[in-house]
């Protein structure tokens, strides 16, 4: 089994000299290059093309997550690992969008490090355990916000009416339950259809149902 190759790159000599000694002290891992500031790290990673980048996501002048997107961009089959002291959540979500397959923090163990180095080696993204229910909030709340804006053009009256609508029942029979007349409900069908961009009843119900109408009503 072939070593993977990794540059260190963080500001902090003792931090670098650290990781590399932790690194070391396990064959599977080889590092080949260290660098305090992003244009070091691109001249080395563009010189030794490792296999991972172990960054910290705070450097002096372009940040890491710059360095992380400029790597990731030029660079697909490199993996990058965001190092942080802080459980930041801007910086986290910075760090993902900019590519980053790995998310830990300095205070993790030794033998966890390394065991996320051998995940992200094998192509897995890995997320340190106490930022990872963070990441599932926010992607919660996005579908939400996603999913709440897909009905942000109807009034009240026509999510009841696009619900029944999704339920199958008839325009009479949206009258009756809704004591509306049936020529009311037609208006607000054809109303609805052309919010939604969508040609028919059928596409409208499908709409209503992707986007878990029931839960803004």
């Amino acid at each position: 089994m072939s070593k993977q190759k990794i540059v260190i790159v963080d500001d902090h000599e003792v931090v670098r000299i650290g990781l590399k000694s932790l690194l070391e002290h396990h064959p599977q891992f080889e590092v080949i290059g260290e660098a305090g500031n992003a244009k070091e790290a691109l001249d080395q990673i563009a010189r030794l093309e490792p296999d991972i980048v172990l960054m910290d996501i705070r450097l002096p002048g372009t940040s890491g997550i710059e360095v992380c997107e400029e790597i990731t961009k030029s660079y697909p089959n490199i993996q990058v690992v965001m190092l942080t002291s802080y459980a930041e959540d801007e910086m986290l979500f910075s760090a993902i969008r900019a590519g980053a397959s790995g998310y830990v923090l300095k205070q993790i163990g030794g033998d966890d490090l390394i065991r996320a180095l051998e995940s992200v080696g094998k192509g897995e993204a890995l997320l340190d355990p106490a930022v990872t229910q963070r990441v599932f909030q926010e992607v919660r709340r996005a579908v939400k916000e996603e999913e709440a804006s897909a009905f942000a053009n109807l009034s009240q009256q026509e999510k009841h009416v696009l619900l029944l609508v999704s339920e199958g029942k008839t325009n009479r029979e949206i009258a009756k339950a809704l004591y509306l007349g049936e020529g009311t409900v037609r208006n607000y069908v054809s109303s609805i259809l052309s919010k939604l961009g969508v040609s028919n009843r059928a596409e409208a119900a499908a709409y209503a149902v992707e986007h878990n109408l029931r839960e803004y009503l």
